[in-house]
């Protein structure tokens, strides 16, 4: 990859979308983690505003730290820069209380995980209008085209993806070259939506790595029966995964009435 160009082309990419819609600049939901830093970053050398926002919900003091680490980095070298942050967490709670109790359970849990999500989105998207910005997806190709990991009108819930198009390790390259801090380069990817420690590789069950090679595996046709041990498992993670969320991939299923019926 030819890694400053390929920069070169999100940023010119990205200030045009932006100057065409006649919007002032972005908003960038900021994690903690590679894909929000790449976002973040890239949007800044628009020279166009840049709002990075910080949305905790419960979360752990590592990634808070990470997040103000790349925001005071961005806010030094980028004077269009400026952050806020709203803290989530009462929100998330009062919501708890308003919605009817069930009995714990993994469903419950995934349930919340992606309140959380879709709190954040709602957030963004209040800044987006206050300030005629557009809101700029953090996600990467793996989670949104390969293996759907992402919430559905939550982080999925964008105005425009400038990073969709990059694998993960492309990512990381980017991020290098960008000079994001070496603490989230190092970082084991999360979505800390659960409150705790998990790892996108213990909530997938494969490495993005891993992931990446599957997804080159069924572009060229490849199925679960060409690959054994290690290799089989982590192609048919990749392919339950992608099977069960092509309804976040795909557009939104319209019932057409027969013009008969009309």
């Amino acid at each position: 990859m030819q890694t400053e160009k390929v920069i070169d082309h999100i940023v010119t990419w990205l200030k045009e979308y932006a100057t065409k819609a006649n919007m002032n600049g972005f908003v960038v939901g900021i994690s903690g983690g590679i894909d929000s830093a790449v976002t973040s970053s890239l949007c800044a050398k628009t020279g166009l505003n840049t709002l990075c926002v910080e949305m905790p919900i419960h979360q752990a003091q590592s990634q808070i730290n990470r997040a103000q680490e790349h925001i005071n980095q961005l806010k030094e070298r980028f004077s269009n820069v400026s952050d806020t942050r709203v803290d989530l967490t009462p929100v998330f709670e009062e919501l708890k209380t308003a919605v009817p109790t069930v009995d714990p359970s993994a469903q419950l849990d995934l349930s919340l995980a992606n309140t959380r999500a879709r709190l954040r989105m709602s957030t963004l998207y209040y800044f987006a209008g206050l300030h005629r910005f557009l809101v700029a997806g953090t996600g990467n190709k793996v989670e949104d085209f390969g293996v759907g990991f992402y919430t559905k009108y939550g982080d999925g819930g964008v105005d425009l993806s400038p990073i969709a198009d990059l694998l993960k390790s492309e990512v990381y390259a980017i991020g290098k070259t960008l000079e994001v801090p070496n603490s989230i380069q190092i970082a084991a990817p999360t979505d800390g939506l659960f409150g705790d420690s998990r790892s996108d590789e213990d909530q997938i069950g494969a490495t993005y790595d891993e992931l990446e090679w599957a997804m080159k595996m069924k572009d060229q046709g490849k199925s679960s029966s060409d690959f054994e041990g290690r290799e089989s498992e982590v192609f048919n993670i990749f392919i339950r995964l992608n099977t069960v969320n092509q309804h976040k991939m795909n557009p939104i299923p319209v019932c057409k009435i027969p013009v008969n019926l009309l």
